[in-house]
């Protein structure tokens, strides 16, 4: 990655078109990214982190990394000045939006040059709503091993057919309980934990490119959309279904249905 600075960048409001990407880069500034349609993902050295339409993403100032956009998507960020506001979670972090968080969000991307008294207690209010303490942290960590590279690189290619560990290491030639220990020790994840976290990467993406449930929870590897919907719910907090992902992108969520 190369270290391009996007200064103009870092509060503003913008639509993209589904698979663009924004090059790597980094800011001065701490900085919120927040889709209020599609989905984005936020990469760096060590991992991905991907914005469900109820979440956005924290990056800290000095972080480089880089986006990918999933569907068409409006982008929303905002910039803090490091010296005004403090970094409670010293890594990319995905934040859980409100109702009110969305609207701080979208008021304040539309007016990155407002260093006005009013646009300063506007950036204050939307710090202090931030939540940074989101049970399900949509992170997939980057491996280092190489054994553990390969495993991983495996299990994305074949994402819907169900592999199992000892599967997966009698595949590449690794024992399942080194796998085992490499999954624990390079990304502190268990097998099932980092599998699944894929799949709802995965699932966030193909929701965003207006793919069906049942066909997202084919391509992801669960056995019926039943059980996709179940997951999903429980990890991110709505149903999948496109009734379910507008109200989640209200802040509302949803207990039944698709």
């Amino acid at each position: 990655m190369s270290e391009t600075s996007h200064d103009h960048m870092a509060t503003s409001s913008q639509v993209c078109a589904a698979g663009t990407t924004i090059e790597p880069h980094l800011h001065p500034w701490h900085q919120v990214v927040y889709p209020s349609t599609g989905a984005v993902a936020v990469t760096t050295d060590v991992g991905t982190w991907i914005t469900p339409p109820n979440r956005a993403i924290w990056i800290p100032a000095g972080v480089l990394h880089h986006h990918r956009f999933h569907g068409r998507t409006r982008f929303h960020c905002v910039a803090f000045e490091p010296a005004r506001y403090a970094d409670p979670a010293r890594r990319p972090t995905v934040l859980l939006i409100d109702p009110l968080t969305r609207e701080l969000i979208k008021a304040r991307s539309s007016a990155d040059t407002d260093d006005s008294p009013g646009g300063r207690r506007l950036l204050d209010v939307l710090h202090d709503h931030l939540r940074f303490d989101d049970p399900q942290p949509q992170w997939l960590p980057t491996p280092t091993d190489p054994r553990l590279v390969e495993a991983c690189t495996l299990v994305a290619e074949n994402l819907s057919t169900p592999l199992r560990l000892s599967a997966v290491g009698a595949a590449i030639g690794v024992g399942e309980r080194t796998l085992s220990r490499l999954f624990a020790e390079d990304l502190a994840m268990s097998y099932r934990e980092w599998r699944t976290q894929l799949r709802l990467h995965h699932a966030v993406r193909l929701l965003a490119d207006d793919h069906t449930v049942t066909d997202v929870a084919h391509r992801c590897g669960w056995a019926t959309p039943s059980a996709f919907i179940d997951t999903f719910r429980r990890s991110l907090g709505y149903t999948p279904g496109t009734s379910s992902a507008s109200r989640a992108r209200s802040g509302t969520r949803t207990q039944n249905g698709v």
